[in-house]
């Protein structure tokens, strides 16, 4: 990590998050492993994205920075002070005017019975921020920052477009002046029209307000271009931390590369790298590197131990990898790496009379 303690508005150093699962024996049941020894910064106005497939951790890892969720073991240092050492009503002071969080689905994160007013004002009254009048200029001020019309303040949820309700949930996010704004996955839920709009929008609050952002998403392209950092997870582990200007072309995970692989590309189009096979069970992960089993280059040591994390020769680029992919490799190369470790792969472990199967590419 690049950022100093005295610089970080929040840090995680090896969290661990494991949950209970229905699964397993009669007295036991078996563990989700939902975030494994996560070590990461937010400095104050930088914007960090988080990618990776379904199930990999980035909502876990979301919560548990603005202290939604608290980790089984490791810390969570926020503000210079170690989150889960507070009393709660200290924490909950701390975390709720010194966050923000905006949620997947607006329709289910805002309170369908409250007009937009009540919305935006709630958190001004748990905090007692202000006078009344002082609240209600802050609720005027938050409908102009977002660019919501004033004849809205008295509608209810359900009355508003998509688009108009995330705008509400951000309002909202940013009512107590937070210097951090966790958004996890904050346009999935939206039509493609709309999706543009809000996040100029986002981009927009950062710069005049100067605000951290930690944004978390599918669309890793749009996470690309509008972040400083890419963090890249796989199976609750962070395995690569980049540049954002270095994550399409120079990469060094494995994983980084097939997934950035797969986004379409108009000026320069090229086939996806390959995975085979389904992604582990989070409940019964593999040995050594998680990704090993989908891995082209994987070998013995691979399933040995998990790799330290690992420098590149870009400041802020780290990564943990046993066989990263060499600097300056294209993805076009890659691919017919991949391709030729999987045919020679499947050729070895087919019969001789019966022909390989083809491998499945898996989605990004």
């Amino acid at each position: 990590m690049s950022t100093s303690s005295a610089e970080a508005l929040v840090r995680l150093s090896d969290a661990h998050v494991v949950h209970k699962a229905r699964s397993g024996g009669v007295f036991t049941r078996d563990r989700v492993y939902a975030l494994t020894g996560a070590d990461l910064a937010v400095a104050p106005g930088e914007t960090i994205g988080v990618v990776g497939e379904s199930g990999c951790g980035k909502s876990t890892l979301a919560k548990v920075l603005v202290g939604v969720e608290r980790p089984t073991s490791g810390t969570v240092v926020f503000g210079g002070r170690d989150l889960w050492s507070l009393s709660p009503d200290e924490r909950r002071t701390a975390v709720g005017s010194g966050t923000g969080m905006i949620f997947q689905d607006p329709s289910t994160a805002l309170n369908r019975r409250l007009p937009v007013r009540r919305i935006l004002r709630d958190p001004l009254d748990v905090h007692r921020r202000g006078s009344a009048a002082e609240r209600a200029d802050r609720v005027r001020e938050l409908m102009s920052l977002v660019g919501l019309p004033r004849a809205l303040a008295d509608a209810l949820p359900g009355q508003l477009s998509g688009g108009q309700r995330q705008r509400v949930a951000i309002a909202r996010a940013l009512a107590l002046d937070p210097g951090l704004v966790v958004a996890d996955e904050p346009t999935s839920a939206l039509d493609v029209s709309v999706r543009a709009q809000i996040l100029n929008l986002l981009l927009d609050l950062k710069e005049r307000l100067g605000l951290a952002l930690v944004f978390v998403s599918h669309d890793i392209q749009t996470v690309r271009r509008m972040s400083d950092r890419v963090i890249t997870m796989y199976l609750g582990r962070i395995v690569e931390e980049s540049p954002a200007g270095e994550v399409t072309d120079r990469s060094r995970h494995p994983y980084t590369r097939a997934l950035f692989s797969a986004t379409p590309s108009l000026l320069d189009p090229v086939e996806p790298i390959p995975l085979t096979g389904p992604v582990p069970s989070a409940t019964h992960p593999p040995s050594g590197c998680p990704f090993r089993t989908r891995c082209w280059r994987a070998d013995e040591e691979c399933a040995t131990r998990m790799p330290e994390f690992t420098a590149a020769s870009a400041p802020g680029h780290r990564f943990r990898c046993h066989h990263p992919v060499e600097e300056g490799r294209s993805t076009r190369a890659l691919v017919a790496q991949a391709e030729s470790a999987t045919e020679s792969a499947a050729g070895a472990a087919a019969p001789a009379d019966v022909p390989p199967q083809q491998h499945i590419r898996e989605p990004s």
